[in-house]
């Protein structure tokens, strides 16, 4: 098996554990990490607007697709979004830990 089958497994068999039940700890975590590095454009709260116009809030992005999909996108580095996004390469626990609060948002 390759290895990034190997990471791809990883992280998809986590974030269907995140999906199920997520803890308050990972939840916590995710959002620990989307205030230090994603504050400064979207909106990664309940409420508020966007610091950058074009950047979605984060309450919002599962209306669009299932945030459970941004899982590769964030293993890989997001490279697309707005022109001024840096690019992330997340690890798995990471990325489960930004799912589960993106998750947390949608309640």
């Amino acid at each position: 098996m390759s290895k990034r089958l190997a990471f791809w497994l990883l992280i998809q068999t986590s974030l269907l554990q995140t999906a199920e039940a997520a803890t308050d700890g990972q939840i916590q975590r995710g959002k620990i990490f989307v205030g230090a590095n994603c504050a400064t454009c979207h909106a990664v709260g309940r409420i508020g607007a966007s610091p950058l116009a074009i950047a979605p809030a984060f309450r919002d992005l599962h209306m669009n697709y299932p945030v459970e999909n941004l899982g590769e996108a964030l293993a890989e580095g997001i490279t697309t979004g707005h022109p001024t996004m840096p690019e992330f390469q997340l690890e798995p626990d990471q990325i489960t830990d930004v799912v589960a609060y993106l998750k947390s948002l949608e309640r």
